[in-house]
């Protein structure tokens, strides 16, 4: 659903998926449903990340509006990512809900297919979207119900391999689901979500060499340190290189990430309000604002490296708990291994995505989704097995 459709309270929006997260919540309340698993290091980390978004706002100088904005960042992310935790009380319900995304995204691959041979967007119907798609280059760049292009094509990106994984167990259903998401990456025709999806394939073909992950981390490491010394910009900069399908706007990205660290004493302890000197284009709903195109520097925009570090250290925890949980004995199939080390893959694929993307739609359920999966397969898996190792008592009269 586009963000057109919803209802306001006050100062409060909620579009269908803040109503549908009041939905799940009223549920979970009414049948007092819990964490599967019990609270654990990721849970933790997340409650972390938003007491501090929310405590934040006070050095803002709005401090209301800016609590008000930090309330429905908090509510998205919690709601969706502490939701998912709770309903999926086992690693096969994760592998449902999978399947589910499956399916849920052939018809929004093919409106999108549609979109880019009418220049018809259909779901501008519900509002909130544009009638007709933008066009660079003499390329069509189909939306569907996102609010740009690019984000609707890192959805099908990021979904890329949550749907690879299932490819073991389920065939039919992974087939139809990855050509889904490679429609949509077709018909957003836009270098990020090739990009993503590159790196959402080289992530799964890495299953190959699991046991060797520490000598792949240090050499990308090295890598980057090399990059660093021979190019004369910083090696960030390669960013502004990658143009696959003609108009990329890299080089705005790169030199984002140089602004953001030439103005850190602006925004390092608890974010800024202004940020339009930073860049020589601004955006057009703000005149204080440029465009943050990264996920990273918007939480530091928002929060300060505070926010900034305990959002990589969520992610830093979810790579964590996935190379555990497969390591962990006994309990899980080759199959299972497989799929969590895809749900690995999805968060590593957001993880990239987030230095030339921020998530301004309902597409930021995307990067809690692999995460509530993660947490729910780890804390499961642990309650699997130290139940196993839970001597039983026998009574004998």
């Amino acid at each position: 659903m586009t963000l057109g459709q919803g209802i306001e309270i006050g100062p409060f929006h909620f579009p269908i998926i803040r109503l549908l997260i009041a939905a799940g919540l009223t549920r979970v309340i009414i049948r007092k449903e819990r964490l599967a698993g019990g609270i654990n290091g990721l849970d933790k980390l997340m409650l972390a990340w938003s007491i501090w978004a929310l405590l934040s706002s006070y050095f803002h100088q709005d401090s209301s509006q800016a609590l008000i904005f930090r309330l429905g960042l908090v509510y998205n992310a919690c709601g969706v990512y502490f939701l998912l935790r709770v309903f999926c009380q086992s690693l096969d319900n994760v592998k449902v809900l999978c399947c589910f995304t499956a399916v849920l995204l052939v018809p929004v691959a093919l409106e999108m297919l549609y979109e880019k041979m009418t220049l018809n967007n259909l779901f501008s119907m519900l509002g909130g979207v544009n009638v007709t798609p933008d066009i660079r280059e003499g390329k069509v760049r189909a939306s569907g119900p996102f609010a740009h292009s690019i984000l609707a094509g890192t959805v099908g990106a990021v979904c890329l391999p949550l749907i690879s994984g299932l490819w073991q167990e389920h065939r039919k259903l992974a087939f139809v689901g990855v050509v889904a998401c490679l429609l949509m990456i077709f018909a957003s025709a836009s270098s990020g979500p090739i990009m993503s999806a590159i790196v959402a394939i080289v992530a799964l073909f890495m299953w190959r060499y699991r046991l060797n992950m520490r000598l792949v981390r240090w050499i990308s490491v090295f890598s980057y340190i090399f990059l660093d010394i021979i190019m004369k910009a910083p090696a960030y900069f390669i960013i502004g290189r990658i143009d696959l399908v003609g108009g990329s706007t890299g080089y705005h990205r790169a030199a984002l990430i140089e602004s953001a660290i030439n103005n850190l004493h602006e925004w390092w302890l608890a974010g800024t309000d202004f940020t339009r000197h930073w860049m020589a284009t601004g955006v057009s709903w703000s005149p204080d604002q440029t465009d943050i195109t990264n996920q990273y520097l918007e939480f530091g925009v928002i929060g300060g490296l505070p926010l900034l570090f305990l959002f990589i250290a969520i992610l830093a925890k979810g790579f964590f708990f996935v190379g555990l949980r497969i390591r962990q004995p006994n309990d899980l199939t080759e199959e299972s291994r497989f799929f969590l080390w895809a749900l690995g893959s999805a968060l590593f694929a957001n993880a990239v995505t987030f230095i030339s993307v921020s998530y301004f739609d309902q597409s930021f359920l995307f990067i809690y989704l692999p995460l509530a999966g993660i947490g729910s397969a780890y804390s499961c898996g642990i309650t699997i097995l130290r139940d196993a190792e839970t001597p039983v008592e026998v009574y004998v009269p």
